[in-house]
């Protein structure tokens, strides 16, 4: 099969280090994002972290942070502490999702409008799960990156999940991190614990359990929680409802209710284990390496990568999570263009002959330090890029194509009429699943070329935005393109009630209505008993466990002029976010062309259809 996708019809608009391919009839629905300016990339991304263009002139003037002694920090030891002897899980763990929970810069721009609309009410409804050792520290939901702690930044980290005691079984990110110094003991599966061994030989080992004495830090023993390899453990911030009684992420009521469950597979048995999105079995790994030595060698491993379909937009200087990046301010990173090939020999070169010149700002002045902080990009990106794969192979894991299913003899002058099987061979929950109402979005790419090798029709084609050409596109509204009428997606989206009683489609469950602020109007009848809020529900497109949907197309008979041989091609995408859901909630230019670039698309292959004269 060829895999036309990759060349023969699609058009490509280059952005920075990736491209957004969709092939289309119209250039304008194919475009995507230009290229952003390299220097409005540097100033946007500064102020998507910071909220004001100069973010070292931002620094002290905001009086949102608050000061954390060395004392109060000690309490919650970093994950680059863990790293220095779980070498392994800290690098699995440093491109994570969950590491990416506190630095991600739409998760900022999302709960300061999210804050906004409801006028702070909802206080730290969102940091506690995303940031919760900085809000268990005192942190106000408000601080920007640039002045919280490191623990906080990391957003799910280390301490996370092993420093919680009890077995919780409630949502909304509910549950606490035990405070203690990195000495003391931590929470796991208590599988083969070595810890007794190693500290019983601390010569041997070069450890310490204490301040005193020479050699790594080492917790004292480990206590077993059953309940860290149940999937009630992830419970607590994957099962979240909002104020009218709307679940936002409801992956515990899918998996809850799954063939998964039923036959003992957990969450972490195909999110931690060796297949990406599928339950066979784990690794074998050493569970740390102290004084250069392997502890508990053939271990089963459990991937702290919890390989999903997300992915990172923020600065690669700054995440993934890199100790060599640590010297570095959040700040500064954010001033380094990286986009404008800062550090690189041919940047370099040039700077050096005279044949460009920058302003740097000075922590960029000397060429030394820009080529040691490319290299850190260098390294930053390469994991980003390995986790694309990771990405790849666990859509492709989850999900079964069958098709195309053609009706009839293909003939000029006949329309051509084709179907496509698409299954969630995932038995844990829908496909996707995740956050509801907004993302992540999931559709079908489906295109035909005739024998000249012209993109004659296609569904699943997207803007010049890079938005899906449904009622939320701003081109569509504009008039600019025509609506898919085709279009096959998976995104789930909020109904809401407005101003004339009319059911309409939003990204947030807010009903607007004639008054000048929005409102979430309470109920008048218990949620319970409509089984959703009044004026609020959910309009379901995503798939159920081990279910299937076809994908009907149908190409105009008008489109089919001369009989030869032409190309079927079909692919799946997935995007984090849409765009026009960024704008609504303010993020940047460069934070649209970082979404747009690592649009990932599987399952893509095409077929060659014989239409007769």
């Amino acid at each position: 099969m060829k895999r036309l996708f990759n060349f023969a019809i699609v058009s490509c608009a280059v952005v920075g280090v990736g491209s957004i391919c969709a092939p289309s009839l119209r250039q304008d629905a194919i475009a995507g994002p230009g290229a952003v300016d390299q220097s409005e990339i540097q100033r946007q991304l500064i102020i998507t972290h910071t909220g004001q263009p100069d973010a070292s002139a931002a620094a002290g003037k905001d009086e949102a942070g608050i000061s954390v002694s060395d004392e109060a920090l000690s309490l919650y030891p970093t994950a680059a502490q863990c790293g220095e002897c779980h070498k392994q899980i800290y690098d699995e763990w440093s491109s994570s999702q969950h590491a990416y929970a506190s630095i991600s810069p739409m998760f900022h721009k999302f709960e300061q409008k999210f804050t906004s609309m409801t006028q702070g009410t909802v206080g730290t409804f969102c940091v506690r799960c995303h940031q919760q050792v900085g809000t268990q520290l005192g942190e106000k939901r408000e601080t920007p990156l640039w002045q919280r702690s490191q623990i906080s930044r990391e957003g799910v980290t280390c301490i996370t999940c092993h420093r919680v005691k009890e077995q919780y079984g409630k949502v909304n990110g509910e549950r606490r991190v035990e405070p203690g110094k990195i000495y003391e003991p931590v929470y796991g599966s208590g599988e083969k614990s070595a810890i007794k061994n190693v500290r019983a030989n601390k010569e041997t080992y070069s450890v310490k359990t204490s301040a005193n004495g020479r050699g790594n830090d080492i917790h004292k023993g480990m206590i077993k929680n059953d309940q860290i390899t149940k999937s009630e453990f992830c419970v607590s911030c994957h099962q979240v409802a909002v104020n009218l009684g709307i679940k936002l992420e409801i992956v515990w009521d899918q998996y809850r209710d799954s063939p998964a469950r039923k036959a003992g597979v957990s969450c972490q048995d195909c999110h931690m284990g060796k297949a990406p999105g599928k339950p066979d079995g784990y690794a074998k790994a050493p569970s740390a390496i102290v004084g250069g030595k392997e502890i508990n060698p053939g271990r089963r491993h459990a991937n702290h990568r919890f390989i999903g379909p997300g992915y990172s937009i923020a600065h690669p200087g700054i995440f993934p999570h890199n100790p060599k990046a640590l010297t570095t301010s959040v700040e500064d990173w954010l001033k380094f263009d990286w986009r404008a090939g800062w550090g690189t020999a041919q940047f370099e070169d040039k700077v050096a002959g005279g044949k460009i010149k920058v302003k740097f700002p000075k922590r960029w002045a000397d060429p030394n330090d820009r080529e040691d902080a490319r290299q850190i990009i260098g390294e930053n990106i390469a994991k980003l890029d390995e986790r694309d794969k990771l990405r790849k192979k666990v859509m492709e894991n989850s999900s079964k194509v069958d098709g195309p299913y053609i009706e009839g003899t293909p003939s000029v002058g006949t329309d051509l009429a084709f179907t496509y099987k698409i299954k969630n061979v995932n038995p844990g929950h829908n496909l996707p699943s995740g956050s509801l109402g907004a993302q992540p979005q999931l559709w079908v790419n489906v295109a035909l070329v005739d024998p000249d090798g012209h993109n004659i029709w296609e569904s699943g084609y997207v803007d010049s935005n890079g938005d899906m050409a449904d009622l939320h596109s701003l081109d569509v509204a504009a008039g600019r393109i025509d609506t898919d009428q085709q279009l096959m997606h998976f995104q789930t989206k909020f109904l809401t009630t407005n101003v004339k009683g009319t059911d309409r489609e939003m990204y947030l469950p807010v009903n607007f209505d004639i008054d000048p602020l929005p409102q979430l109007r309470p109920p008048q009848i218990p949620t319970t008993v409509l089984n959703h809020p009044p004026l609020v529900r959910m309009e379901n497109h995503s798939l159920a466990p081990l279910a299937e949907k076809k994908a009907a197309y149908r190409v105009p008979a008008s489109l089919i002029k001369k009989p030869g041989k032409y190309q079927l091609a079909f692919r799946m995408r997935s995007r984090a976010e849409p765009i026009y859901f960024m704008r609504f909630v303010g993020a940047t230019k460069a934070m649209e062309q970082a979404m747009n670039e690592r649009i990932m698309n599987f399952h893509d292959f095409a077929v060659e259809v014989d239409v007769k004269g």
